[in-house]
C-alpha cells in the first residue's frame, strides 16, 4: 500500500519570521521567486539547506522554512562544501552578496566554483554594501559616489560572470530581480544542474544605490539594453527584434537587421556548451557598446567534487577495509603532556 506524498506549495517554504529588508528592496522578489520554484524542484524542506554569509541578502535563511545557516563573512562556500560532502542527499544553496562573495569571500568563491561541488550559489549584486549603509563594493562602477568614496570610486569593478568563467564554473547564469518570470526559470535551471551552479542577480538597493540596474529592470528599456541568451537560437534583441550580435573574427559586434543586409543565419547562435573563450567574450558585453546578456551563459557536465572524494574513499575501503579511528590515533609517535 503506497501513501501519496503531499503536494507542496510556496507557502510551505515560508517561515514564521518577519522579513526585515527595507520596503521596496529587490531581495523580496528573489525570496518570492525562490519560494515559488522550491516546490517545483521537488526536494522537501527537511532536505533543503540555505547557507549565507553576512550582508542584507544573508538574512535569507531566516525567511525560508528549511534548514539554514547564517554564517560568517565570505565563508558560506566552505560550510556548504563540508555539508554537501557529508550529506550528498541534501539540496544546498549558498546565498551571498557582491561584497560577501567577491571581497571578503573572494578566495572561497573561486575555489568553490573550480571544485564543482553539487550546490547552487545565488549572488545578489546591488553594487553596494547595503547592510553597513552604503560603502562601495567590488562591483561598484568607477566614479560611483558612495559613503566611503565621496570623490567617486577609483577601483575597476569586478565582473562576477567573468570570474566564474575563469574558474571554469560548469553552470553560469544571470537574471534580474524585477524580471520575475525569467528569474524563476533561471533558479529552476540552476537547481537542475549537477555541479556548482552560479546565478548573478541584478538586485536593486533602493536606499543606498537606487537605480543601479534601472536600464535592465525597466520594461520600457530592458529589451534594448539586455539580450536574453537562449540555447540554439540566434542572438537577437531590441523592442522590434531588429538588432543582433555576430562574431567578426575574434570580436563580437552589434549589427542592424532592419535593412536585410545581415540575415539571422549570419548571427551568433548561443551555445551553452561553447568553449570558455566564447563564454568569456559574452561575459564582457557591457552597455553602452553592447546589450548585457541575461540567461544561461554556460551549462556543461563534469564530475562533481563529492563524486571524486567519495570515489577515493570507496576505493581505499575496497583495498584496505574500513579504517579504525582509535587505531589511527595510537599509531606512530605519541607523547604525554604533563
Amino acid at each position: 500500500m503506497s501513501t501519496a506524498l503531499p503536494v507542496l506549495k510556496a507557502d510551505d517554504f515560508a517561515s514564521d519570521q518577519d522579513v526585515r529588508w527595507c520596503p521596496g528592496c529587490g531581495d523580496y522578489s528573489i525570496l518570492a521567486q525562490m519560494k515559488k520554484v522550491l516546490p517545483e524542484i521537488g526536494v522537501p524542506p527537511e532536505q533543503t539547506v540555505f547557507i549565507s554569509g553576512i550582508g542584507c541578502s544573508s538574512r535569507f535563511p531566516y525567511y525560508v522554512n528549511t534548514y539554514g545557516v547564517h554564517s560568517i563573512h565570505g565563508r558560506a562556500p566552505a560550510i556548504a562544501t563540508g555539508l554537501k560532502l557529508a550529506r550528498p542527499d541534501l539540496s544546498v544553496w549558498v546565498i551571498t552578496g557582491d561584497g560577501d562573495a567577491l571581497s571578503i569571500g573572494g578566495n572561497h568563491f573561486i575555489h568553490l566554483l573550480r571544485r564543482n561541488v553539487d550546490l547552487n550559489i545565488i549572488l545578489f549584486n546591488n553594487r553596494i554594501y547595503g547592510l553597513t549603509k552604503g560603502q562601495y563594493s567590488p562591483t561598484s562602477v568607477e566614479g560611483q559616489i558612495t559613503k566611503s568614496t565621496p570623490m567617486g570610486v577609483v577601483d575597476h569593478p569586478l565582473n562576477p560572470i567573468s570570474v566564474a568563467v575563469g574558474a571554469e564554473a560548469t553552470f553560469i547564469a544571470r537574471s534580474v530581480d524585477s524580471n520575475i518570470k525569467h528569474l524563476a526559470y533561471t533558479l529552476k535551471r540552476a537547481a537542475a544542474h549537477r555541479g556548482t551552479s552560479f546565478v548573478e542577480v541584478y538586485q536593486n538597493c533602493n536606499v543606498f544605490n537606487d537605480g543601479a540596474w534601472a536600464y535592465a529592470q525597466d520594461k520600457a528599456t530592458r529589451e534594448d539594453t539586455t539580450i536574453e541568451l537562449e540555447h540554439g537560437k540566434p542572438m537577437i534583441f531590441g523592442k522590434d527584434r531588429d538588432k543582433g550580435i555576430r562574431l567578426n573574427g575574434l570580436n563580437l559586434e552589434m549589427v542592424d537587421l532592419k535593412d536585410g543586409k545581415v540575415k539571422e543565419d549570419d548571427l551568433l547562435f548561443h551555445d551553452e556548451q561553447a568553449n570558455s573563450t566564447l563564454v568569456y567574450m559574452l561575459s564582457r558585453m557591457r552597455r553602452p557598446e553592447f546589450p548585457e546578456p541575461i540567461g544561461v551563459f554556460r551549462d556543461v557536465r563534469t564530475d562533481t567534487f563529492e563524486e571524486a572524494v567519495h570515489g577515493q574513499i570507496d576505493e581505499v575501503v575496497t583495498k584496505k577495509g574500513r579504517g579504525d579511528l582509535q587505531k589511527l590515533f595510537n599509531s606512530g609517535e605519541t607523547w604525554k603532556v604533563n
